[in-house]
């Protein structure tokens, strides 16, 4: 296949994807906006957050971690082998991953007090309310393990079957459940004598279930309904669950990576650990649009070609990606960076949120920021190393940059506060996406232009400019005292600006013509 057909393929998944996560992205602020308006930057806030972390630890390696990049090279190769026994694989996978997260959901529940003591500090568990509140929130929330997981599994398959829209907007389904569940249920649990913030807890389990059951009707459509042959240990699923061995490890010092910054958070000022929440929302954002859908296709299609033997192809698919990633995280930082504090302010500052919690958002906001193309690259590389059959490479990066990140964060949080969380972050982010860079340079056989290039130098200074112009132009029109309306209308239009902004210096600067591509590409 022509490099032009590969960026193609690439660019059209991605832009699938990506139309249905910026609705999720958008609901999910939204989602955010409702829960900082009706509970604000507190004690109850961080509650719900630290109590949605238990479920999401596992998460990470159940559903978004080392089972995913383990899964769909896997399931692929099986596919063009056998598509019958790539059926059986799938349901097979789906039995066993039940099993495994309801069992761990069940433990969750037997030792909630015990967990929520380990993964924060004496400050926190002083209040016997705030305490009992977020055991009951990780014994409601715990199935949710189990839901995500078998969502994930299916997002996998059906984008293996070259269907991304419905399962890249299933979340966004998670999120309007719990906007109602924000909006609908605190009132109702306080006159029944229960704590209001459990609804969230309630939103997070009927959300999972949500997007998890909306994607089984595509996969009987396709023909990959439950069906067997059925073989929780063959000699497939072993391969997925060894590399899920490989990456236990990376994900449990991911784990313990986030329970020291929770303890270190919880150990600054109360609310820092929803001002990190916070600001990582919108640091998301754009990751979730753009990198995760971008990471998203290049899997598909990398795996599907190297897996054929078609390794130029491949290739190709990894260049149009890692361009894609510069191309539209770089303008996205720059703008991000450029009013920062503009966003935080109309996003949350509202009900219970008020000017403190913006400036400390903000300054969470910033250091985030500086990791934003490490971070898209990451989830861009990462999941290559399965695909080359060398799942233990990012592993063993993840867990000495997660070292480094530790020993940043508990040398220096302490002396700083808290946005040194967000700072060590970034730094371990940066220094994870290079060594992988150096690693898929020597296996891919890829020469140093492929990463560094005129065309990546050319994208930098068109960030560089666009970041500069939309400061100076958010700084003279946004006024922090108008309306709400007014606001939001000069913020639109500064961004507008920036986008503009961004174009032409790409057009100007020698890039036109990879703008008209993707223009074409719809």
């Amino acid at each position: 296949m022509s490099k032009d057909g590969s960026t193609k393929k690439v660019l059209l998944s991605s832009a699938v994807m990506a139309v249905a996560t910026f609705s999720s992205r958008i609901l999910g602020l939204v989602r955010e906006q409702a829960i900082a308006a009706v509970f604000g930057a507190s004690g109850v806030t961080d509650a719900f957050t630290i109590a949605y972390r238990v479920p999401n630890m596992l998460r990470d390696l159940f559903a978004e971690g080392a089972f995913s990049s383990a899964f769909v090279p896997t399931f692929t190769g099986v596919k063009l082998r056998n598509e019958k026994l790539a059926k059986g694989l799938l349901w097979s996978m789906a039995a066993l991953l039940f099993l495994i997260t309801a069992s761990l959901s069940a433990l969750i529940i037997i030792f909630a007090p015990e967990i929520i003591k380990s993964i924060t500090n004496e400050v926190f568990n002083s209040d016997p309310a705030r305490l009992e509140m977020t055991v009951q929130l990780v014994r409601i929330m715990a199935p949710f393990l189990v839901l995500i997981s078998l969502a994930a599994l299916f997002m996998g398959a059906l984008n293996t079957l070259k269907v991304f829209f419905v399962p890249s907007f299933a979340p966004a389904l998670f999120n309007i459940v719990m906007i109602a569940c924000v909006f609908m249920l605190p009132d109702r649990l306080k006159l029944w004598g229960h704590y209001p913030v459990l609804s969230l807890g309630i939103g997070v389990i009927l959300g999972g279930f949500v997007q998890m059951i909306i994607q089984v009707p595509l996969l009987i459509k396709k023909g990959f309904g439950p069906q067997g042959p059925f073989n929780l240990i063959s000699s497939d699923s072993k391969v997925i669950l060894h590399r899920i061995g490989i990456g236990t490890i990376g994900i449990a010092a991911t784990q313990i990576n986030i329970i020291i910054t929770t303890v270190l958070a919880t150990s600054t000022v109360v609310g820092a650990v929803s001002w990190l929440s916070f600001a990582f929302r919108l640091f998301q954002f754009p990751v979730g649009i753009l990198s995760v859908s971008i990471a998203g296709s290049n899997l598909v299609h990398f795996s599907d070609a190297w897996k054929q033997g078609n390794k130029d192809v491949a290739k190709n698919y990894l260049s149009t990606s890692y361009n894609l990633s510069f191309l539209t995280i770089v303008p996205a930082m720059a703008l991000l960076f450029a009013v920062s504090k503009e966003s935080v302010h109309l996003v949350f500052e509202r009900g219970a949120f008020d000017l403190k919690d913006t400036l400390m958002t903000n300054d969470a906001l910033m250091f985030y920021l500086v990791g934003l193309p490490s971070y898209g690259l990451y989830k861009i590389f990462a999941p290559i190393f399965f695909t080359l059959d060398k799942p233990h490479i990012p592993v063993r990066i993840s867990v000495f940059a997660i070292l480094c990140n530790i020993v940043f964060c508990v040398l220096l949080t302490p002396v700083y506060g808290f946005w040194i969380l967000a700072l060590g972050t970034s730094l371990s982010m940066i220094i994870n996406s290079s060594i992988q860079g150096l690693l898929l340079r020597k296996y891919l056989e890829l020469e140093w232009s492929f990463f560094f290039n005129l065309k990546i130098l050319r994208i930098i200074s068109s960030g560089l400019i666009t970041y500069f112009a939309t400061q100076y132009i958010s700084q003279t029109f946004f006024n922090y005292s108008d309306g709400f309306m007014t606001k939001l209308t000069v913020f639109c239009g500064v961004g507008l600006v920036g986008v503009g902004c961004y174009v032409v210096s790409l057009t100007i600067l020698g890039e036109g013509s990879l703008i008209k591509k993707i223009l074409r590409r719809k």
